[in-house]
C-alpha cells in the first residue's frame, strides 16, 4: 500500500470511511462516556494513512472512533502523522496517536471524561486521573498513580525512580502514609508498579521467639547479639545488616524475641542459641559472678538476701557499707571539726569504701561492682530476672531553686537641740538651759565636749544636714545650738539560684558561703602555782551561708516527689568584743512537695512590713505650735522585707537530655566570660582572661595497639 499525503478533502473523506465501519448507534454516538478509560465504537480494523496532516484534524477523527470528544490546547500547534499498512483494530489506532502526539512533545490526559491534548510541561497539572493501585490502562496518556508501600521507605525510592520518570513528570514521597505520588505515562507507570513491587520488601524475618530452657536469655541475648553483628559487618555487599538483626531478651520469660534479616540468618541464630542452652555440667551449688551495669553490688546483694531468705541469717553480718559513713537524709548538719580548718563535710571522703560483704549465697564485690552468686541452676535463673529488672538505668533530677530576697528601708530624723549659760562674766554663779536628744555623736552635749579651738568641726560624725551656732565662753567655742535634717533610703536585692542534679531517690547538697568558727570553750591556768601556763580554747567551725538539700523521686508521668530542706544564713556580727562569738541570722525551708516535670513551684517565703515611730521632745514646751519644733527631736523608720523561695525540677532520663542541658549551661557561661572582658587600651592593655574552651564533638576513640 503506497502512502500519500492527504489534503483538507482527503482528510475528510478518511474521517467518514473510518466512520462507516463502526457499528452505528446515532444516540450512542452522541453521548459522550465519561470514563477514564476510552470506550471504541467497534472493533473492526481500520486503515490510518495521516500523513503531516494537521493535529486538530487528526483528533476530531480519533475523537469519532472512540466516542469521546477531544479538545485541543490552543497552544498545541503542527502537522501530524499516524498511518497503518495494514488494517488494525481501533485499540491499536488509539495507542498509535498518542504515541505520535509523545513524539511531537505533546500528551493527552483525562479531566472528567473530558480528553485533551496538551503540551507535556502542562501535563501533570491538567491531568483528572487518579488511579490508587493497580491500573488496566496503557499507552502515553498521562496520569497520577498512588503507590502504596508495606515495608519499605519512600524516601528510598524516590532517588530509584526518579531517573525512570520523564524530566516533565514528578515524583513525590509521603512518609506519614508510606506512599508514593507519581505522575507519568500510563505505560510507565506499569513499569514502574513491577519495579516497586520489586523492592517493597520486609528487609527483616517475623518476629521469632525462642524459649531457654537452662540458660539465662540477658545473658544468650548479649552474646547472640555481638557474634551476629560480627558476622553482619564482614558480609560483603550487605549494607544495614547489622541493624536488621535484633535480639531481645524477656525475662519474664527467659526468652528471646528475634528478628533476623532474613530466614537464613534465623537459622543460623536458632542453631547457635540451642547450642548454648545446654544445662550447666557444674555441681548443684554451682557459683557465678554477674556485673551490674547501673545498680550498687553492695546494696543490691542485701535486698537478694532478704527478698530470697536463704541468707538473711548469715547476711546480717555483712562488712560496712558505703551508707555507714553518710548521716541521716534531710538532717542539718553542724560541721564539727574541733580546732581544725576544714570542716566535717569537707574533711569526709565523699563515699567511703565498702567492704565485700560476707555471709550467705549472696555476696558483694564493690571493687568490680559485681554478685557472687552461689545457688543451683534453677534458683539462679530466678534471681537472674530479679537482678535485670533492678539493674536498670536510673533517672536524674536537675533541680533549679531560685532564692528572691528583697529589703527597703525608709527614714527621716529632724531634731533642734541647744544649750547656753546665762550670767556676766565674774559672777559666782550662773543658769544653764539647753536641750539634747539621741546619743553618740548626734547627742550636742558629745559633740561639745570634742569641740575646740583647733578643731571647730560640726557635724563631722552626724550624718545628714546639720546647722550648728558656735559660741565662745572663756576663750573655747563650744557647740551652742545644733539643728539635724536626715532621709535615708536603702533597698537590697539578692538573688541566688543554686543548681545540683541528684540521682532518683539518692540525696544531694550543695552549700555555698563561709566556715565561721564559733568558740565552744576555753581554759586557762588561774593559779598562784609556778606551773607553765597552758591556756587553750576549742572552736567549732559551721557553715554559713546559702545551704540546699534535695532527695528526689520520681513518680509516674514525670511527677517529682521532692524532700526539700534549704537554710540561708549569714553573719551579723563578728566583733572581736563579742566574747559570745559572732551572731548569725537565719532562714530556713524543711518540707516534702509533688512538682511536675519542668513546673516551677513557691516553697514558701516571709513578707514583713515594719513601722517604727520615736519622738523625744520637752514637756509642754516641745507641744507649742510652731515653737515646739525647737524643743523636740523626731525620727520615723519603715522596712519591707521579702523572701521567697522557687523551685523547678527537670527529670533527665538519658544521655541527650544530659548533654542539651549541660551544654545550654555552658554556653551561658562561656557568654557571659566573653562579654565581660575589660576593653584593650593603650595604657592597660588586654591580657586575654582565662575563657572556657568552646564545646566541640567528642574525639574518635583511640584504637588499642595490636600485640605482636
Amino acid at each position: 500500500m503506497r502512502v500519500r499525503p492527504f489534503n483538507a478533502s482527503a482528510l475528510t473523506l478518511a474521517c467518514l470511511l473510518a466512520l462507516s465501519t463502526f457499528s452505528a448507534d446515532p444516540v450512542q454516538a452522541q453521548q459522550p462516556a465519561r470514563s477514564a478509560q476510552p470506550r471504541f465504537r467497534s472493533n473492526a480494523p481500520v486503515t490510518l494513512n495521516f500523513v503531516n496532516a494537521d493535529i486538530e484534524a487528526v483528533s476530531r477523527a480519533m475523537s469519532a472512533m472512540i466516542d469521546q470528544p477531544i479538545l485541543v490546547d490552543p497552544r498545541v500547534k503542527g502537522s501530524i502523522t499516524v498511518y497503518s499498512e495494514q488494517p488494525i483494530p481501533v485499540r491499536e489506532a488509539w495507542l498509535n496517536y498518542l504515541a505520535s502526539l509523545r513524539g511531537l512533545g505533546f500528551a493527552l490526559v483525562d479531566s472528567n471524561g473530558l480528553l485533551k491534548v496538551v503540551p507535556e510541561a502542562e501535563a501533570k497539572l491538567q491531568t483528572g486521573t487518579v488511579v490508587v493501585g493497580p491500573t488496566e490502562q496503557r499507552g502515553d496518556q498521562v496520569l497520577t498513580q498512588v503507590f502504596r508501600l508495606n515495608h519499605e521507605n519512600p524516601n528510598n525510592l524516590v532517588a530509584v525512580l526518579r531517573p525512570l520518570i520523564s524530566p516533565n513528570n514528578t515524583i513525590n514521597a509521603n512518609p506519614g502514609t508510606s506512599s508514593l505520588v507519581i505522575t507519568d505515562y500510563a505505560d510507565n507507570l506499569a513499569r514502574l508498579g513491577r519495579i516497586i513491587a520489586a523492592l517493597d520488601q520486609p528487609t527483616a524475618t517475623e518476629v521469632d521467639v525462642i524459649p531457654l530452657q537452662h540458660a539465662v536469655a540477658a545473658d544468650v541475648a548479649a552474646l547472640v547479639q555481638k557474634i551476629g553483628e560480627g558476622a553482619a559487618t564482614a558480609a560483603p555487599g550487605v549494607p544495614g545488616a547489622t541493624a536488621a538483626t535484633s535480639i531481645v531478651a524477656d525475662a519474664r520469660s527467659n526468652s528471646l524475641i528475634v528478628r533476623a534479616a532474613n530466614p537464613a540468618r534465623l537459622a543460623t541464630i536458632r542453631g547457635l542459641v540451642a547450642r548454648l542452652d545446654r544445662p550447666s555440667d557444674g555441681p548443684a551449688g554451682s557459683i557465678y559472678v554477674v556485673h551490674l551495669k547501673n545498680a550498687d553490688a553492695t546494696k543490691l546483694a542485701s535486698v537478694l538476701r532478704a527478698a530470697f531468705g536463704g541468707g538473711s541469717g548469715s547476711g546480717a553480718s555483712s562488712g560496712p557499707s558505703a551508707t555507714s559513713a553518710t548521716t541521716s537524709p534531710m538532717t542539718p548538719q553542724a560541721g564539727g571539726a574541733i580546732a581544725g580548718s576544714q570542716s566535717a563535710a569537707a574533711a569526709t571522703p565523699v563515699a567511703a569504701s565498702a567492704q565485700p560483704s560476707t555471709g550467705g549465697f549472696i555476696q558483694a564485690d564493690p571493687a568490680t561492682n559485681s554478685l557472687i552468686i552461689t545457688a543451683a541452676e534453677p534458683l539462679y535463673r530466678q534471681m537472674r530476672v530479679v537482678i535485670d529488672q533492678l539493674d536498670g538505668r536510673r533517672a536524674q533530677v536537675f533541680v533549679e531553686s531560685m532564692i528572691v530576697e528583697m529589703d527597703a528601708q525608709k527614714a527621716a530624723e529632724f531634731g533642734f537641740q541647744w544649750q547656753g549659760l546665762l550670767g556676766n562674766k565674774g559672777d559666782g554663779a550662773g543658769l544653764a538651759l539647753g536641750t539634747n536628744f539621741g546619743s553618740g555623736a548626734n547627742n550636742i552635749i558629745n559633740l561639745s565636749s570634742t569641740t575646740s579651738l583647733a578643731n571647730v568641726n560640726v557635724g563631722a560624725n552626724v550624718n545628714g544636714l546639720n546647722l550648728g551656732l558656735l559660741t565662745r565662753v572663756n576663750g573655747i567655742y563650744t557647740l551652742g545650738a545644733l539643728a539635724r535634717f536626715l532621709e535615708t533610703v536603702s533597698g537590697t536585692n539578692i538573688l541566688s539560684t543554686p543548681n545540683l542534679v541528684a540521682l532518683d531517690n539518692e540525696e544531694a547538697k550543695i552549700v555555698v558561703g563561709q566556715n565561721v568558727p564559733f568558740v565552744t570553750g576555753s581554759f586557762t591556768n588561774t593559779g598562784a602555782s609556778s606551773a607553765t601556763v597552758n591556756p587553750f580554747q576549742t572552736v567549732e567551725r559551721k557553715d554559713v551561708g546559702l545551704t540546699l538539700r534535695v532527695k528526689p523521686q520520681i513518680g509516674e508521668g514525670g511527677v517529682v516527689r521532692m524532700t526539700v530542706y534549704q537554710e540561708n544564713s549569714a553573719v551579723v556580727s563578728a566583733s572581736a568584743r563579742d566574747t559570745n562569738g559572732p551572731t548569725t541570722t537565719k532562714s530556713s525551708i524543711e518540707t516534702t512537695v509533688v512538682v511536675d516535670d519542668g513546673a516551677i513551684m513557691v516553697l514558701g517565703g516571709q513578707l514583713k512590713d515594719q513601722f517604727d515611730d520615736g519622738e523625744s521632745k520637752v514637756p509642754l514646751l516641745g507641744d507649742i505650735p510652731l515653737v515646739g519644733g525647737l524643743f523636740r527631736s523626731e525620727n520615723r523608720k519603715r522596712a519591707k522585707s521579702n523572701l521567697l523561695v522557687f523551685l523547678r525540677p527537670v527529670v533527665i532520663r538519658d544521655a541527650q537530655t544530659a548533654q542539651s542541658l549541660t551544654v545550654d549551661r555552658y554556653e551561658s557561661i562561656r557568654a557571659l566570660q566573653k562579654n565581660a572582658q575589660p576593653a584593650s587600651g593603650i595604657v592597660m592593655p588586654n591580657t586575654e582572661p582565662v575563657m572556657l574552651p568552646p564545646l566541640g564533638p567528642a574525639p574518635a576513640p583511640v584504637p588499642a595497639p595490636i600485640p605482636k
